[in-house]
């Protein structure tokens, strides 16, 4: 059997398809992945929401995502089911596991150099809590310029520059 994956299942139903439907049409995605030895570990309906443009006639569509454990094979048995079920509009099957396992080598090699930066200039490996502390002090986002008098929203006051303009 093949390694199980991670993937994120989003399919498109009609705006008037019920509940009931919705509930059958995920019972159906559950029992494919179960039939290849996978689990459903998520399942959220995003709701009624419109689309960027129009598909079979319709204008809206209710977006639901499923996060989905089990072997390549499922999805193809997925896919084919989703594309012959007459209340999908549309659906995609993406592979997500890898993504996470990027980010995952990414924070650990980011957490390695500043490691080895601490280590060159005689710090210890890991920031200490006192280190912790004063950064989260410095980084107060209550005040954006301190006393320098800078106003973020952009606000010019008065432009006296611009001379009388009368009516316009």
């Amino acid at each position: 059997m093949s390694k199980a994956r991670q993937y994120e299942l989003i399919y498109i139903t009609a705006p008037e398809v019920t509940d009931e439907v919705l509930a059958d049409l995920h019972a159906q995605v559950v029992a494919v992945a179960e039939r290849f030895g996978g689990t459903v570990s998520k399942s959220e309906n995003w709701g009624r929401k419109r689309l960027a443009y129009e598909i079979a006639g319709q204008r809206e569509g209710v977006y639901i995502m499923e996060t989905i454990d089990g072997p390549g094979a499922m999805t193809a048995e997925l896919d084919r089911r989703l594309r012959v079920t007459d209340t999908v509009i549309r659906h995609l099957i993406v592979r997500v596991d890898e993504d996470l396992a990027v980010a995952e080598r990414a924070a650990a090699n980011r957490k390695a150099s500043m490691a080895t930066r601490r280590v060159k200039r005689g710090l210890p490996p890991e920031p200490t809590e006192a280190e912790r502390r004063r950064h989260r002090e410095d980084s107060d986002d209550d005040d954006v310029m301190g006393d320098a008098g800078f106003v973020p929203s952009g606000d010019r006051g008065e432009r006296g520059d611009r001379g009388d303009r009368g009516d316009r």
